[in-house]
């Protein structure tokens, strides 16, 4: 018997991404659930999801003070209730078709399948250095700690069983990163050491519609998920960019 998948989509002011997106997964994955996890838009996100009329598709509002994309991914992943979870971005840069191939990877026996970037280009010189650079600096930090690694841990593109990562996120709940970007890193850090996994190549595409997110805040909170060394490569980025760490690593 196939394995039940539910896609969580953390997003914030994407009324036009979020229910085109919708309407694409049900096109392609008839059988899939999507969990939009919404930290308190304030345009009409979720309006435009609730008038889809897809018993398979929600939007989770949470908390405003438990916002983070983080905290949205995770949360997700604790209440999809379905064999297998996937987490996208809203704005169609992970292409909806390599989502078959994760799939069947999960099928046949993976933990953990990871959506590999073999060109990002599109993200632009500074964001595609950046994430080359800190991919390196999370392997090393991985490494040190005897975890799996991984070609491209700013990944946001993952798909995992949820029999597997559901008690590592409750078990570890107070130490994962819940307002950075990067919950890949955290389900490599906390997770077993043992666990299976697989890749999925991909090229990377432009985002459609809408500004991304992306800001020095999130470059800062990625530096803090690394430990000792991390946090004080955090601290001084912060200095650098005038960000309060001290306030905004909360």
């Amino acid at each position: 018997m196939a394995g039940t998948c539910t896609i969580v989509i953390p997003t914030y002011n994407e009324e036009i991404n979020a229910p085109n997106m919708a309407k694409a997964i049900r096109e392609q994955y008839p059988e899939f659930r999507v969990m939009f996890m919404d930290d308190n838009s304030t345009d009409r996100s979720k309006q435009f999801i609730d008038e889809l009329n897809d018993p398979l598709t929600v939007m989770v509002v949470r908390k405003p003070e438990e916002r983070g994309l983080a905290a949205s991914v995770f949360q997700g992943i604790l209440e999809c209730g379905t064999d297998y979870f996937m987490t996208v971005d809203c704005d169609f840069q992970h292409p909806l078709s390599t989502l078959k191939g994760m799939y069947e990877k999960l099928e046949n026996g993976a933990d953990l399948v990871i959506g590999t970037r073999d060109d990002r280009t599109a993200m632009g010189f500074k964001r595609w250095f950046g994430s080359w650079c800190f991919t390196i600096f999370a392997n090393v930090f991985l490494l040190w700690h005897r975890k799996p690694t991984s070609k491209d841990n700013m990944s946001g593109l993952i798909a995992g069983r949820t029999d597997v990562f559901v008690p590592v996120i409750k078990d570890n709940w107070d130490k994962l990163e819940m307002q950075g970007w990067k919950v890949l890193l955290d389900l490599l850090r906390w997770g077993p050491k043992d666990i299976k996994i697989d890749e999925e190549h991909y090229i990377f595409e432009k985002r459609e519609v809408g500004e991304s997110h992306i800001s020095p805040k999130v470059v800062m909170m990625t530096f803090h998920q690394c430990g000792c060394v991390g946090r004080l490569f955090a601290k001084v980025y912060a200095k650098l960019k005038g960000i309060d760490y001290f306030y905004d690593h909360q």
